[in-house]
């Protein structure tokens, strides 16, 4: 049993869902039931990873042992997620770095946006997951009834179990929509075809060791042939941290063994492989926040390293053990981010802060059909701002930046000042997606309209009686714009349908302008009229439509604003009433 154990290393399980559902409280559960006695604050502190060895699971949670199940695995490694999900989509060459994930569910609210995004990104990446139904303490009149978790659920008073029943089946409904058959984990037989759901409270604890259980238990059946060690060190950088004496880089080591002084290379953006020595290396104690100096580390844990140079680390990043052999790591980290960083020939530009977030980015990017030319890690730069720009010419819905979890370079912000290229940053991935979404179906609407306009211009004008400049040759007379938008050449009727004649200028404090939007006070100048004899009786002036351009306008009547379809309306209205005046 000893040799299975060294062959197999801790599946890495990471913990994700919407903002607030518990996914800090549930690890905070998790590991805080040992953390908390032996590290005073040690929960509250900021950790990317938690090493859980197998005997301190089994001393804590002894449901696993009462159940009969003797633990092959040497532990588990937590990945802390932060709110958003970089941490998520982390991936290693051909899937997810995370063996398995907890999905937590506030079971009172259901599936939320970043609910949904998360699933999105588990599904693209096939990472095993189970659901924690969450804070069902909060359901009204729920008490904890047995120690058992199955026991309790049946125990409880026939109105508090069928409120339990409607939301979980509620939620159990939802994630059908995304291809997912789910069921209370003590009702499924075979968890290769659902996915489990647990209630819990990581609040009271209840369900707790039912979550710890199904994690170990399934790591064990399922995951056995993906645990197995590897010979050479692989892994990814988590993030670059800078201190005054030293910089150190903290990652995950998902396969092999590292000694210190090992060469390691790590990809860069272009997947061109930078060398460096190791020089410090330090793994993470068992339920600590502490770092302790290693000779050797074995996989899977949570490292920090220093290296004898400084090469420009970026998040993220895969590295590996190097032997020597250049040309090949390169085609190896090749492929691994074409995997990650695929573009299309148009499209908008993307930039995140890691090559995890960037990847999440693109698959949301994708999956709500927004097409990316170009992507990137790092903050929004010059260069981003001159592709975007090109997009004006091609396409001007894609004249946009996206940044995920990044700032924008002040030569950049220089750049943007009155310009078409529209910039969207956010920390949360799904409020960026909706943005965006938003963002380009007005524009896209805008340039239908503009295409619409140039049929003929639509506008209502108010004639201003007390400012008559000229009678006639031309007749120079004040006009309000009630709706919509007046320009040079626009031939107008008025409220009885009938020509009067086409605009030849506008002028606006004494200056011609091309043309006159809605609010605008302006005075016009037509040919060939009267106005004592043709307007002075008139208060309202149109613009004059064909029959082929009054239906374009109908038709696209989703283009307009309310102003607008007013004047569409009233239009129609004069067409009518003509109509019946000629027995039509």
């Amino acid at each position: 049993m000893k040799f299975i154990t060294t062959m197999i290393r801790q599946p890495i399980v990471t913990i994700c869902g919407h903002v607030d559902h518990g996914k800090t409280s549930i690890l905070d559960y998790l590991r805080g039931s040992s953390i908390q006695g032996a590290e005073a604050g040690g929960i509250t502190q900021k950790i990317s990873f938690t090493l859980y060895p197998t005997k301190e699971i089994e001393k804590k949670f002894p449901m696993i042992r009462n159940q009969g199940i003797k633990l092959e695995i040497p532990g588990l490694l937590f990945i802390d997620t932060p709110g958003h999900a970089a941490f998520t989509n982390l991936r290693k060459r051909g899937g997810s770095l995370a063996d398995l994930a907890i999905l937590v569910i506030d079971i009172n609210e259901g599936i939320r946006p970043q609910t949904s995004e998360v699933i999105q990104i588990l599904k693209f990446n096939k990472t095993p997951f189970i659901i924690a139904l969450n804070k069902i303490d909060n359901i009204s009149g729920w008490r904890k009834l047995d120690n058992s978790l199955k026991k309790s659920i049946e125990s409880q008073p026939q109105n508090v179990k069928n409120l339990f029943n409607e939301r979980y089946m509620t939620i159990a409904g939802a994630l059908s929509s995304y291809g997912f058959d789910a069921d209370l984990f003590y009702d499924i037989k075979d968890f290769t075809k659902k996915i489990g759901l647990v209630p819990c409270s990581a609040r009271t604890g209840e369900g707790m060791n039912e979550l710890m259980f199904m994690l170990c238990g399934l790591s064990q059946k399922y995951l056995t042939e993906r645990l197995k060690l590897g010979k050479e060190a692989k892994g990814i950088v988590l993030e670059v941290k800078k201190e005054k004496s030293h910089d150190y880089v903290e990652s995950i080591l998902y396969d092999g063994e590292l000694k210190k002084s090992d060469e390691i290379a790590i990809a860069n953006i272009e997947g061109n492989p930078l060398i460096t020595k190791v020089r410090v290396i330090e793994e993470i104690e068992p339920l600590s926040t502490k770092f302790k100096v290693k000779e050797k580390v074995q996989a899977a844990t949570g490292i920090r390293m220093q290296f004898s140079e400084k090469p420009e680390i970026l998040p993220g990043m895969p590295f590996l053990a190097y032997k020597g052999d250049k040309e090949k790591v390169k085609e190896i980290f090749k492929k691994e981010l074409t995997e990650t960083i695929k573009t299309e020939k148009q499209g908008i530009i993307a930039k995140a802060d890691s090559l995890g977030s960037l990847e999440a980015l693109l698959v949301l990017l994708k999956q709500s059909n927004i097409p990316v030319l170009k992507a990137g890690i790092g903050n929004i730069n010059k260069n981003d701002f001159s592709n975007a720009k090109a997009n004006l010419e091609i396409n001007e819905v894609d004249a946009i930046i996206v940044g995920f979890n990044v700032s924008i370079n002040e030569d950049a912000k220089d750049l943007l000042v009155g310009s078409e290229v529209n910039v969207l940053t956010d920390e949360v991935i799904y409020k960026l997606i909706e943005s965006v979404s938003k963002l380009r179906n007005e524009k896209r609407k805008e340039i239908e309209k503009r295409k619409l306009m140039e049929l003929t211009t639509l506008c209502k004008l108010k004639i201003l009686h007390q400012y008559v400049f000229r009678n006639t040759k031309p007749a120079i007379f004040g006009i309000s714009v009630e709706a919509g938008k007046l320009t040079a050449n626009t031939n107008l009727i008025n409220e009885d349908e009938e020509k009067v004649g086409r605009v030849k200028n506008i002028q606006s404090e004494n200056h011609s302008v091309e043309e006159a939007t809605e609010g605008m006070e302006v005075a016009i100048s037509i040919p060939g009229i009267n106005f004592e004899r043709q307007l002075k009786d008139k208060k309202f002036l149109y613009s004059d439509m064909g029959e082929k351009q009054f239906k374009a306008f109908k038709k696209n009547k989703d283009l307009l604003n309310q102003n607008e379809i007013k004047i569409l309306s009233e239009i129609a209205e004069i067409k009518r009433k003509k109509n019946e005046r000629w027995g039509r």
